[in-house]
């Protein structure tokens, strides 16, 4: 009789799966983000408000800057730091 070994390839291929899929998810809203914002600056007849409303969006949403302690832990570096 074998011992019993815990087998995780399948919880490890559906959180790599929804993983993915989250990325995929938050890819398109961000290409949608800078295509709104790439109209509203090219389009003359567009309020300036909206151009304005755009812009912040843009700013606000990707190009925030997130300080590297905050991606450390996120990542679990603390956790155990010996292992990286």
């Amino acid at each position: 009789m074998s011992p019993f070994t815990q087998n995780d390839q399948d919880y490890l291929a559906e959180r790599f799966q929804i993983l993915e899929n989250h990325i995929v998810h938050s890819s398109k809203i961000a290409l949608l983000k800078i295509q709104s914002w790439k109209f509203a600056m090219r389009t003359p007849e567009v309020g300036s408000n909206y151009q304005q409303a755009a812009e912040a969006m843009v700013r606000e949403s990707l190009l925030s800057i997130v300080p590297n302690s905050f991606v450390l832990c996120e990542e679990g570096y603390y956790l155990s730091p010996t292992d990286n």
